[in-house]
């Protein structure tokens, strides 16, 4: 069998990926979006499903308000002793971590592991009854970057047990070096990480016999005369108990896509690892546009953004950019959204957006609302969003409810109208999109709703540190309004092969 790259074509960034048997894991980073650090599950890297979240919430009280690109950064899962543990940073906060014996259930709380700002992407590894942490720095909190150091832990991850020891210096050899990932075979420790930028970098490795090093260094993966750019950060995966056969997983940014996943082949040569396509003479690999499934099961697992609201539990996809308050949903015959009260003029940061990530180049959305619109200022609509964002709307106004169409930008005070306010006086609304991929990065769109077209095309954008999103929302200008919308589905159509095959 046969897949194609890249295998996630949504945004799932930093992603750090484990065997377990005969089943694959990952978690992604989630930053202020929640419930937060999502757990896929696969058979055969190509094919995934999402089972579950590590936390609920964002364990600090500043997250019940929106904070763009904060929050849970590159996280790294793994297996020790019969428990998982997700190590989790948050620039701000420090390394976090939490643990599960069952990848499928409830995590434990988060509990702090090392506290401060300016550490990123932690990774574990255990060795002759010890813990070592691999991790990397933020310039923008702690005043510098391209370092690696190492701290060591008691087994549980409870608490540090010395202080951290810089372990690598990048900045002649491999600059702006992050995401480091730990691992061991054979008499070396590994390192592979990321370096020289998100959208333009490339992988090495590093390989000592000594945990604190010295390291030698070599790049194992560029773009190449691919178009995949960066490739960015990810994870070596083996593949059997015997350690001969190997891939690796890593992201691309692609945009208003977000951080897509692609699948590599990986091959050991002279003691180091090679990815993407091999052309022998241990020269680093390059990202490959399909290959054949490292594992040859075929399962159907996939993502499915749509939602007809029909069970007593939200879909995994859904997420909001703050936490929750438990006043803002309930299901029964639909997804009810009640109208907060939000006191901005804008969209950028109302925290009960009930969005979730692109899936598919090219596809379509039909959401149907009934409108119980109480109050003036009560408003409900359907956003694709981004740094610059663009939505539909119903709002009431002068006892009347009219359509709009707005656009505003993060950080903005107010949102403009760009069509003008038409009369509604029907119970129901259906929002309509039609989204297209028009080069390697631009994802275009089109909006209409309640039987109006409004052909007006627009450029989803990224937002901070993640790919754009749609989804939907009410809100109110009054406090205590008793206004809401009742969202009776949420239908997603991939269309690739409508508009090119090639996508």
């Amino acid at each position: 069998m046969q897949y194609k790259n890249p295998v996630i074509v949504s945004d799932y960034s930093d992603p750090d990926v484990i065997r377990v048997g005969d089943d694959f894991y990952m978690v992604a980073s989630s930053f202020n979006h929640v419930p937060g650090v999502p757990v896929l599950h696969s058979k055969n890297l190509v094919e995934w499903e999402i089972i579950n979240y590590v936390i609920d919430s964002l364990p600090f009280e500043k997250f019940n308000k929106v904070r763009h690109g904060e929050g849970a950064w590159a996280p790294s899962l793994r297996e020790h002793n019969g428990k998982f543990y997700c190590l989790i940073p948050f620039p701000d906060e420090g390394i976090y971590v939490a643990e599960t014996e069952d990848l499928h259930g409830k995590w434990s709380l988060l509990r702090p592991l090392i506290t401060g700002a300016g550490y990123e992407d932690p990774c574990p590894i255990w060795h002759n009854g010890k813990c070592y942490i691999v991790f990397a720095f933020v310039k923008s909190r702690i005043g510098f970057n391209s370092k690696l150091a190492v701290v060591e832990a008691d087994e549980e991850l409870k608490s540090v047990t010395s202080e951290y020891k810089i372990i690598f210096d990048g900045h002649d050899i491999a600059p702006n070096i992050e995401g480091p990932k730990f691992y061991k075979k054979g008499i070396y420790f590994y390192i592979l990480a990321p370096v020289g930028g998100v959208r333009t970098g490339w992988q090495v490795a590093l390989r000592s016999q000594n945990i604190y090093g010295p390291y030698e260094h070599k790049v194992i993966l560029r773009q190449g005369d691919s178009p995949v750019n960066g490739p960015h950060q990810g994870a070596l995966i083996d593949l059997d108990d015997y350690g001969e056969k190997w891939a690796f997983m890593h992201f691309q940014d692609m945009g208003a896509y977000g951080r897509v996943v692609h699948l590599q082949p990986a091959v050991w040569e002279n003691g180091w690892v090679i990815c993407g396509k091999y052309e022998g003479d241990n020269i680093a690999g390059t990202p490959v546009p399909f290959g054949e499934y490292p594992v040859n099961v075929s399962t159907g697992y996939a993502i499915d953004p749509s939602d007809e609201f029909d069970g007593d539990k939200l879909s995994l996809v859904w997420q909001t950019p703050a936490n929750r308050g438990e006043d803002w949903y309930s299901l029964k015959r639909g997804l009810k959204l009640n109208c907060i009260y939000y006191e901005g003029n804008s969209l950028s940061d109302v925290p009960q957006l009930f969005m979730q990530k692109v899936n598919y180049f090219n596809f379509s959305i039909k959401c149907k609302c009934k409108l119980n619109l109480i109050n003036d200022g009560d408003e409900a609509g359907f956003v694709m969003f981004g740094r610059k964002y663009v939505y539909a709307c119903v709002v009431r106004r002068d006892g009347a409810n009219y359509m709009e169409i707005r656009e505003g930008v993060i950080g903005g005070e107010s949102d403009e109208t760009l069509a003008k306010s038409q009369l509604y006086d029907d119970d129901y609304v259906t929002f309509s999109l039609s989204a297209k991929r028009e080069n390697p990065y631009n994802l275009t769109f089109k909006l209409s709703f309640g039987g109006s077209a409004f052909t007006h095309k627009f450029s989803a954008e990224r937002g901070v540190w993640t790919g754009a999103k749609v989804g939907v929302y009410a809100r109110s200008n009054e406090e205590n309004s008793k206004g809401s919308a009742l969202f009776k589905h949420f239908r997603v159509t991939c269309t690739d092969n409508r508009v090119n095959p090639e996508n």
